[in-house]
């Protein structure tokens, strides 16, 4: 780990080491339970030619949410 935490529990699933049925379960249920609607609040799509001033404004704190760079706009 390049990092130290003290305290603190990291809980996931880990989609590469665990067995296929558990990773399947979890993605089922995620589907089941994430109403759809709610990624378009929590996701702002950029173009490519945007990533650069995006970088700069996630480095300074001004991004909340994910941001997707569609390489095809």
């Amino acid at each position: 780990m390049p990092f130290i935490l003290r305290g603190v529990r990291l809980l996931g699933v880990d989609s590469v080491m665990a067995p296929k049925a558990p990773r399947l379960a979890a993605w089922e249920r995620l589907a089941r339970d994430l109403d759809p609607a709610l990624l378009d609040v929590i996701a702002t799509e950029i173009s490519l030619s945007e990533a650069v001033t995006a970088a700069t404004d996630l480095m300074d704190g001004k991004v909340r949410g994910r941001i997707i760079v569609d390489v095809n706009r």
